[in-house]
């Protein structure tokens, strides 16, 4: 924590902004306070981040690696300030200075270094790591573009490249001295030698240099700063390519330039190709390979033998894009160590552990092996042999050779990442308990009847800090009259704001907060539209990568219900609804995106349309990311969690919803199972096909999605809709729509859980109408939220995973 008086943060201020640009005060413009503000929180973190790093080193702390191939940070300044302890000082000192804290905040661009729920899970690990004091790095890939920019265009979505770089990061430290070369292509075999050990030649290979971007990691008030470091992909300073060694025109030498720097240009590159999905394996093996060599590097400075490795590192694998962490890990055992395989992999298995984030199967990377071999010759060589060693294994312990095929790494010409993380992992954890037990009674059973002790779980949280502290000031205010300050840094404590439910003064309160943070949206959603909502209404909110397990057109479709009811009875008992979505679909996901087409044809007929009156609104906003959420969230008062039952892994948008007071809709899926329990049957609406339904009918079929088609006139109408002109511009997108529901079986259940939903939102709509009941709700789950936060997470990693110190509150 920072201590500073307004008076001291003021000349402190105005001194950085001089050094940075030849311009007074009053003369400058919003981006060079910003870079002027930036440039002096780093100054300010610049001494705990020297110490916090120096304190591990000489005390030998464990530190904890997080590979993931995403960060969804957020804008870093406002949570900076909050975590230094000087946001307050700052904001009043800016404010005498005529300066608007939140006008130089809003300069900041999102960095472009995520995309859904993958990367915001890392992002809150980062900063709960370093606020519970747990030693820790994050590492992963400097992306120049990110995802994409997304802007609709008559209704379609049309990707731009996210040019987040364009003015710099004043938050990140270029370290070109600590640069790395990463090895592509080549050939790479084996020469016994006299000893009758095995020597590893690797010629002709692409050489890649990674350079690391330092970004500090702030904990809140606690004087730790841990690192974020982000690998780029350079040209080596003297190239040693084999191709290079020829003469080249520079036509060609600028070609193979721009070849080495896509690697590191963009987040998910379309893998609907080869050239795409051969990118994507190099992107994972360049920051992996380029992280891997950065802690071991670090690790012999220290004079230890790499006996202990596992002693002072845990490297964590996140999702199964860092997988080749273990193949990498082994190469340098193997190869530089010259380590005997059997403590090779022993060393491994204890330093490596695995989180699995989906049930999807298609989602389970697989490579191919001849990719794999071209791209990367010795870490095929080395997986190929983990593969033979882990076969004999597996053999040994389950005596049934049909098993062991399921269970291999290499089977079928395909590498499954999923299970080289696994077999080379010492722990295995699922992100909630319904996707856990899912993974260990079915989708990965058989590693579960070998290894039961890999297997925990671990449920996701969010970070109160960012989406209570900062997105929503005034119900935190409120919090701190209410229960204390406590719940700041322990956020169970909000549990004794339970004791207001019923307190009528403070149930006014409360409801004033969420109107005041749905006008501004609403000003927002003009500013950005043109559309005008009624602040009176229910804000119900589905915001969320957009995929077909998560169920946006269920939802899109019973607002087309709705619709046709108001047609049908204008005097509906109905209070006034503002839909607001937001969601990016891949660029290669047509489906989706044509999803997207339909949501914003549907908005148009409807805002359009005055016979309803404006009691139903629709909105789609544009180019979702963390900024963006931090405006709806404050503001929802329904969280639309309607993804099929077994789908989801655990989600945590539901939870940040439900910490801002929202009423959750949601099915039996992910993290709302244990919302569920946290927060009490009657403070939720459940509704849909329950576990045991959804894998009866994967298992036994006997669901047939064209009988309700014919039998419920609801839902023929709402489908009719979708292809009978009903909404215009949509012929082809409603076609497709309507065909994937009834034609081909409705994969993801829509129509089965149609009735469910449309009765769970009568549900809501009763419920919105007693003032008393829904305020006490709210109030219910904003006081039951603290269960989810991920300080409490990574504290269960680091217990339980990575065997690494916690500090006290």
């Amino acid at each position: 924590m920072i201590q500073k008086t307004k008076e001291q943060f003021q000349e402190d201020f105005k001194r950085t902004l001089l050094r940075k640009f030849p311009v007074e005060l009053e003369e400058a413009s919003d981006y060079e306070l910003y870079q002027a503000l930036g440039s002096l929180v780093k100054e300010y973190q610049a001494q705990a981040w020297t110490k916090t790093q120096k304190r591990y080193r000489q005390y030998h702390e464990k530190q904890v690696y997080y590979f993931s191939i995403e960060f969804l940070l957020g804008r870093l300044l406002g949570s900076n300030l909050l975590n230094l302890g000087i946001r307050d000082v700052a904001k009043e000192a800016l404010a005498d200075l005529g300066l608007s804290l939140a006008a130089i905040e809003a300069v900041e661009v999102d960095p472009g270094l995520g995309n859904g729920g993958l990367g915001r899970l890392a992002a809150a690990f980062m900063d709960s790591m370093a606020s519970s004091g747990i030693p820790g790095q994050g590492m992963g890939i400097r992306y120049k573009y990110g995802l994409f920019r997304q802007q609709f265009v008559n209704g379609y979505q049309v990707e731009l490249p996210e040019n987040w770089l364009r003015d710099g990061n004043v938050w990140e430290y270029r370290r070109a001295d600590e640069a790395v070369t990463v090895k592509f292509y080549g050939d790479a075999w084996m020469e016994p030698q006299a000893d009758g050990s095995l020597k590893c030649h690797h010629t002709g290979c692409e050489e890649v240099l990674a350079v690391p971007y330092d970004t500090a990691l702030i904990g809140y008030e606690n004087r730790t700063v841990n690192t974020l470091r982000l690998w780029a992909a350079e040209e080596p300073y003297s190239p040693t390519s084999e191709h290079l060694k020829a003469p080249l025109d520079y036509q060609k030498s600028l070609s193979h330039k721009r070849s080495i720097e896509a690697i590191s240009e963009a987040l998910y590159p379309d893998d609907s190709n080869y050239e795409g999905r051969l990118l994507r394996l190099k992107q994972e093996y360049f920051f992996v390979s380029a992280g891997i060599q950065d802690i071991v590097r670090k690790y012999k400075e220290s004079g230890a033998p790499m006996a202990l490795f596992h002693e002072a590192a845990a490297i964590h694998i996140n999702d199964t894009h860092p997988a080749l962490c273990i193949p990498e890990f082994m190469r340098i055992l193997l190869d530089e160590e010259k380590m005997e395989w059997e403590q090779a992999w022993a060393i491994t298995q204890k330093v490596m552990s695995y989180t699995n984030h989906t049930i999807l199967s298609e989602a389970l990377e697989k490579w191919p092996r001849e990719m794999m071999r071209t791209l990367l010759p010795r870490i095929c060589l080395i997986i190929e042999a983990i593969d033979q060693f882990m076969r004999k294994e597996l053999l040994e312990r389950t005596k049934d050779p049909t098993l062991v095929e399921e269970m291999a790494v290499l089977s079928g010409g395909q590498i499954r990442m999923a299970h080289l993380a696994i077999l080379g992992s010492h722990s295995v954890n699922g992100v909630a308990k319904l996707h856990t037990d899912i993974l260990i009674k079915q989708e990965l059973k058989n590693f579960y009847g070998v290894y039961p002790y890999k297997f925990n779980n671990k449920t996701n949280g969010i970070t109160h800090r960012r989406w209570l502290m900062l997105a929503n000031p005034e119900l935190s205010s409120l919090l701190d009259d209410a229960i204390g300050t406590s719940w700041r840094r322990n956020p169970q404590d909000l549990k004794l704001f339970k004791h207001y439910k019923r307190d009528a003064a403070m149930q006014e309160r409360t409801a004033r907060i969420k109107r005041n943070n749905k006008e501004r949206l609403g000003r927002f959603i003009l500013q950005r539209t043109g559309l005008t909502v009624d602040p009176q209404s229910i804000f119900d909110v589905q915001v969320k990568r957009l995929h077909a397990y998560k169920r946006q057109l269920l939802n899109a479709l019973h607002i087309l219900h709705l619709y046709h009811e108001l047609l049908e009875n204008p005097n509906l008992d109905l209070w006034p609804r503002t839909f607001i979505f937001a969601a990016k679909a891949a660029p290669a996901y047509y489906y989706a995106k044509e999803i997207i087409k339909f949501i914003n044809s549907l908005a148009k007929t409807i805002n359009e349309d005055p016979r309803i009156g404006g009691r139903i609104k629709v909105v789609f906003l544009e180019n979702y990311g963390v900024s963006l959420a931090e405006r709806i969230i404050p503001a929802a008062e329904v969280s639309e969690q309607i993804s099929l039952t077994t789908k989801e892994a655990s989600g945590t948008s539901n939870m940040k919803f439900m910490m801002n007071g929202a009423v959750t809709l949601a099915t039996l899926d992910g993290a709302n199972v244990e919302i569920l329990r946290e927060v009490g049957e009657p403070n939720i609406v459940i509704f849909g096909l329950n576990e045991q339904e959804v894998l009866d009918y994967h298992r036994s079929g006997g669901y047939i999605s064209r009988d309700l088609y014919n039998s419920n006139e609801k839902i023929r109408r709402v489908l009719d809709s979708l292809i009978n002109g009903f909404i215009p511009g949509i012929a082809s997108e409603g076609h497709d729509l309507f065909q994937s529901l009834v034609d081909y079986n409705d994969e993801y259940f829509l129509l089965k859980d149609f009735e469910a939903y449309a009765a769970a939102q009568e549900r809501i709509n009763g419920y919105y109408q007693d003032a008393f009941l829904w305020n006490k709700i709210s109030i219910e789950n904003i006081s039951s939220s603290g269960a989810f936060s991920s300080d409490n997470t990574v504290r269960q990693y680091a217990s339980g995973i990575w065997e690494t110190r916690i500090m006290e509150r």
